[in-house]
């Protein structure tokens, strides 16, 4: 009896995951649907929309309008550069807060995390005079910096997390046997972390790719990424709907892509420690 509760409320819950996980991916699946409907058939209501004919127009034309490789490969670009120059900076912070005894250690930690409370528009003048003054504004090297920047208590904090979860008698171990501080972190700190690093590597990359605010305000044409591929479909003549559901589309593929490939490590490394 009692196994045959725990099946049901099983299946209850799988129902429940089902229908949640349905409404969040709805807004995805819609677009993907009107992205393969006419202009006129896009507007219409959504049975309408539903028992429409499917085209490949609007690809076509915003392959046609747009640069979509060029906007592909800045993307690509930034995220990994942020990523990997914010890699280089937040390991050897996350190392001195693990392994370094301090008495304010908790609140550098919260200072950092609680600089993401600020609004972005609060700081975008400032930013946008040091860009235009520094001449890296509307390149990919501006952009690198302030997503680097702006995700950098993000990697600072998670990569503290799993540093915190190793034991410092390893370390000091190393330390006995000759290691330098250099190797200490290259050769003994850095693959036992590897689960967290990776799972830190992922989400960067997701959260610098899907970044529309600085790159929209910080760019014009040379080093605009897929963000601003998909604005550009919003006209002061109106909402191209379906061309702007096809760019919509061509801009998340990548990284849902990666993201579903992916998924088992950034939960491996999401729940690294949590459970002992």
């Amino acid at each position: 009896m009692a196994r045959a509760v725990n099946t049901s409320r099983k299946s209850l819950n799988t129902a429940i995951a089902a229908t949640l996980g349905l409404i969040m991916f709805f807004p995805v699946l819609w677009i993907l649907i009107l992205s393969f409907k006419s202009e006129i058939d896009a507007v219409r209501s959504p049975w309408q929309v539903l028992t429409a004919g499917w085209t490949m127009e609007s690809y076509g034309a915003v392959q046609e309008r747009s640069d979509y490789f060029k906007h592909f490969m800045n993307s690509v670009t930034i995220s990994l550069g942020s990523t990997f120059l914010g890699l280089l900076i937040a390991i050897p912070a996350a190392w001195a807060m693990a392994f370094v005894p301090a008495k304010r250690t908790k609140d550098v930690l919260m200072w950092m995390l609680s600089t993401k409370m600020l609004p972005p528009v609060g700081v975008l003048v400032p930013i946008y005079l040091i860009f235009r003054n520094l001449g890296i504004l509307d390149t990919r090297s501006g952009l690198v910096i302030v997503l680097m920047l702006m995700n950098l208590p993000i990697i600072i904090w998670m990569l503290y997390t799993y540093f915190r979860e190793i034991p410092g008698e390893i370390l000091e171990a190393a330390r006995m046997d000759g290691a330098s501080l250099r190797e200490e972190v290259l050769y003994v700190l850095t693959p036992m972390a590897i689960p967290g690093m990776a799972s830190t590597v992922l989400l960067n990359i997701i959260l610098s790719w899907n970044e529309a605010f600085w790159t929209l305000n910080l760019t014009a044409a040379q080093a605009a990424p897929l963000t601003a591929f998909i604005a550009s479909y919003s006209s002061p003549e109106g909402l191209f709907y379906a061309k702007l559901s096809a760019a919509s589309i061509m801009a998340i593929a990548p990284i849902l892509i990666m993201g579903w490939f992916s998924q088992k490590q950034l939960v491996r490394g999401l729940t690294f420690g949590a459970v002992k």
